[in-house]
């Protein structure tokens, strides 16, 4: 048997946000100036008032229409079709990818660089030979 009916919980809503947003019931009590166990009751309530709702959308940084209309299977299918997008655009840019420079360039600078370093670092040594022997 399948329910057609749409829970309005607002509650859970309330909280699969900040779940979301990856906030323990802590962090968004001390964004609204109460404790814990008052997002607890918020959280566990069916309804609540508009002001309420106004403020746990103010800490939440969302709307309260986004509250309301709230629904994981929205989520899911946003994610869904972000990551299929995504990964089929990265998977053709780096096809079309075209530096702006040489690699190769940029190869030949960096074994320079090295060799650079060596020839440095063995003056500095033969150097500290030279003090020693002294």
């Amino acid at each position: 048997m399948t329910t057609s009916a749409k829970s309005n919980h607002i509650g859970r809503k309330i909280s699969r946000i900040r779940e979301l947003k990856d906030m323990k019931q802590e962090a968004l009590a001390l964004a609204m100036g109460t404790n814990q166990q008052a997002i607890s009751i918020i959280e566990n309530s069916d309804t609540i008032d508009y002001e309420k709702l106004k403020e746990v959308a103010r800490a939440l940084g969302v709307s309260i229409e986004a509250i309301e209309n709230f629904s994981d299977e929205a989520v899911f299918n946003i994610i869904s079709n972000t990551v299929n997008n995504h990964d089929s655009a990265s998977s053709n840019s780096i096809f079309q990818y075209q530096p702006t420079f040489n690699p190769l360039d940029k190869v030949i600078e960096l074994y320079e660089r090295l060799v650079q370093v060596e020839k440095d670092k063995n003056v500095f040594m033969e150097k500290l030979l030279k003090e020693k022997k002294e």
